[in-house]
């Protein structure tokens, strides 16, 4: 391999570095990291390891916080125990072992038009040969006590040039993420080589945006950030470059939305008729105004022939099947097929039960289930191909090959983000090359996990987002307890009580090392172990992601006939169980769930109309999980835990479940942007209404940096 042009000289830092490239194009941004000065193969391997390639990787490695060096002090009026930094020249240098511990230190007197000091180094003993006595040097350090005298203990030093300029001692220094290997000191260093280069860096702001929206130039922000003057303004210059990283995400995300809704077509339903009245006719409640307003916004969909995709969010046990029923229904009075898609097959099982319940006689339903023989499932695919079948339940098996719809119209995705988002728009075109028309489903995607909406309009930006917050009438809110193991026998016996009221209780066993066959082990052993003790007088049943589809069906049979006083079970409850009379939620080693997990658990109870409890036994091993727990203590609105959840676990992690599609948030934070997004999505509508393609001159800077930004990872941003 060639070796890599040295645009900035290589070798040591010895003496002024050479200047680099004024401006900062494509070509002098992709240059390795070997052309700078200080950077051989082994650093650059090193470099390697922190994400850092390219010089334009290094521009956009953003400190995580700062110090403020602001206050230099004279040696004459420093404090015993305080830390600071003082300017001084060097004489006396020496190398000392101590006698005790035989620890090197590095001793030079300093001294400054106030008075002298002795600065002490430890174990850097090679300072004895870069130093020389008349040197002028900036030190940060802690004035301590001595057996001595005083002694001026450094952290950090700076040999200074005849310019006086310091990068590490002085002034608002910037602290970089960095590692055992590669110090902050270094990376400081390396960037302050390439400020030249950052004030040339384009600007994919369109003048007249930036100039509207008071905000400094992207070579500015950058100089400001790396290289700030005060707090304010590397404040002021982080909210600039986050706002362009947000708007870059957002215009992605709506393009993708606008160039779907222009490249497909959908069904556009007539109104509503008897069919759907009597539906609404016979539910055993009244509908919420959020259902009734969620319905709205549905229906205003279904009307169109823009294709629906719109996300329905609502709290575990808010009533999104009722609503997505009423979309599923539309499509069948209209003459035409729905189909219903769960991530598991328990939870498929369970929403036939429901529908079952709900629309008998109203639709010939019909559930696509690995129970099934070979010619069953025969005769219920010839039956959805022909349209007799009018509503399918089933799991991602719905839209395999062997799957043939007659005329699909409206598709529900139940917890979508289970499938993995990015497979959100290949749902839908897969399923429509299946239909072999050239019309789509209205796709609606249901989620019981409340997102918080910071992390909606950047994850699902390209949906419309409807809310079903609140309750159905009837429901109380759970009680939730933290039971430590010295109070395991009284939550046994609290469990017991709630028993011999004819109560029902579920006890769920923690994840074993994300193996599925050692977590059906363990609840096994569980169920065994409690029926041959805390729980003799009661029988106790198991349910686990081992069992085959037949065994699971029979015990949730058995346990909402009454006929199970305690189900044992692994997460796989997690979702779509609906048993009233259970009112107890037992959750062993609580610490080891996520709090949307622990959230979602909890509401397998309170379904009924009697007072359900959660008992999370726990020990508190982490401040993550010492907050998760106290979060579920002190709220049961899944939309506040969710923004808890967010605080608590950063958007790193849960922006890295979406699988794949959004580039990651190098200096943007969901948990303090929150304003920031809003305003990064108005200004995308804004710029998108004035120019829907980005093809006017004005926005070819940021054209090219969006593609920049997602061409790598959303393909399908890219293919209109």
């Amino acid at each position: 391999m060639p070796a890599a042009p040295q645009l900035f000289g290589g070798g040591r830092f010895t003496g002024a570095p050479p200047r680099p490239p004024f401006f900062a194009t494509p070509a002098v941004l992709d240059q390795p990291l070997s052309s700078l000065p200080g950077v051989g193969p082994t650093m650059a391997r090193r470099l390697e390891h922190l994400g850092l390639i390219r010089i334009g990787d290094l521009i956009e490695h953003y400190p995580r916080r700062y110090e403020d060096f602001t206050q230099r002090k004279r040696i004459a009026d420093l404090l015993l125990g305080e830390e600071a930094t003082v300017r001084g020249t060097l004489a006396h240098v020496r190398v000392e072992r101590t006698a005790r511990r035989g620890v090197r230190l590095t001793k030079a007197l300093v001294a400054d038009d106030s008075g002298m000091m002795e600065a002490v180094w430890f174990n850097q003993p090679y300072l004895a040969d870069v130093f020389r006595e008349g040197m002028t040097v900036s030190l940060r350090g802690v004035f301590k006590p001595g057996r001595r005298g005083p002694t001026f203990v450094v952290k950090a030093h700076e040999i200074l040039a005849e310019s006086g300029e310091t990068v590490h001692t002085e002034g608002i220094v910037p602290v970089y993420p960095a590692s055992e290997e590669v110090s902050a000191r270094f990376l400081r260093t390396l960037l302050r080589l390439l400020r030249p280069l950052m004030r040339g860096t384009p600007d994919p702001l369109p003048a007249a945006v930036r100039v509207a929206a008071r905000l400094p130039t992207r070579g500015d922000a950058l100089l400001a950030l790396h290289v700030p003057r005060s707090l304010a303004q590397a404040a002021q210059a982080r909210e600039r470059l986050a706002l362009e990283e947000l708007l870059l995400m957002q215009l992605g995300l709506l393009l993708h939305k606008r160039r779907t809704e222009a490249q497909v077509r959908a069904v556009a339903l007539p109104p509503p008729g008897d069919l759907v009245r009597r539906f609404l006719g016979r539910l055993p409640f009244r509908l919420t105004p959020y259902q009734e307003q969620a319905l709205a916004d549905i229906e205003g969909d279904l009307r169109s022939a823009r294709p629906m995709r719109r996300l329905l969010q609502g709290d575990v046990g808010s009533g999104k099947t009722v609503v997505a029923l009423y979309a599923l229904l539309r499509a069948v009075e209209a003459g035409a097929q729905g189909a219903f898609m769960a991530p598991t097959e328990t939870l498929a099982e369970q929403h036939m039960e429901t529908i079952d319940g709900l629309v008998s006689g109203l639709a010939q339903a019909e559930l696509l289930s690995s129970r099934l023989t070979a010619a069953q499932r025969r005769d219920a695919l010839a039956r959805v191909a022909s349209g007799e079948t009018t509503l399918v339940v089933g799991t991602h098996a719905l839209i395999q090959g062997d799957v043939q719809f007659a005329r699909l119209a409206v598709a529900v995705v139940d917890e979508q983000h289970r499938f993995g988002v990015a497979q959100r728009d290949e749902l839908a075109t897969r399923t429509a090359s299946v239909l072999g028309q050239e019309t789509t489903p209205h796709m609606l995607y249901m989620t019981a996990t409340p997102i918080p909406r910071t992390l909606a309009l950047t994850i699902y930006g390209d949906l419309d987002v409807t809310v079903i917050e609140g309750s159905p009438a009837g429901r109380t809110p759970v009680a939730t307890r933290l039971v430590g193991e010295e109070k395991r026998a009284q939550g046994y016996e609290f469990v017991r009580r709630q028993l011999a009221k004819g109560r029902q209780a579920y006890v769920v066993c923690p994840i074993i090392d994300e193996s599925e066959t050692l977590s059906a082990s363990a609840a096994t052993e569980e169920a065994a172990r409690l029926q041959a003790g805390e729980f003799r007088d009661y029988v106790v049943g198991v349910l686990h992601g081992q069992m085959r589809p037949a065994e699971r069906a029979h015990v949730m049979s058995e346990f909402k006939a009454g006929r199970i006083d305690v189900l044992v079970a692994t997460s796989v409850i997690e979702v779509g169980i609906d048993v009233p009379n259970a009112t107890v939620m037992m959750i062993e080693s609580a610490e080891r769930f996520g709090l949307a997990q622990l959230h979602q658990l909890r509401g397998r109870v309170g379904r009924g109309t009697a007072k359900s409890y959660c008992l999370l036994f726990a020990e508190t091993t982490t401040r993550k999980a010492d907050a998760r727990l106290k979060a579920m203590l002190t709220t049961t609105n899944g939309f506040e835990l969710a923004d808890r959840d967010l605080e608590i676990r950063g958007e790193g992690q849960l922006l890295g479940a979406r699988q794949s599609g959004l580039p990651d948030l190098k200096i943007a934070r969901l948990t303090q942007d929150r304003a920031l997004i809003e305003r990064a999505r108005r200004l995308a509508q804004r710029i998108l209404t004035d120019d829907p393609d980005l093809s006017q001159p004005k926005n070819a800077p940021l054209s090219d940096a969006l593609q920049a930004a997602f061409g790598g990872e959303l393909a399908w941003l890219l293919k209109a």
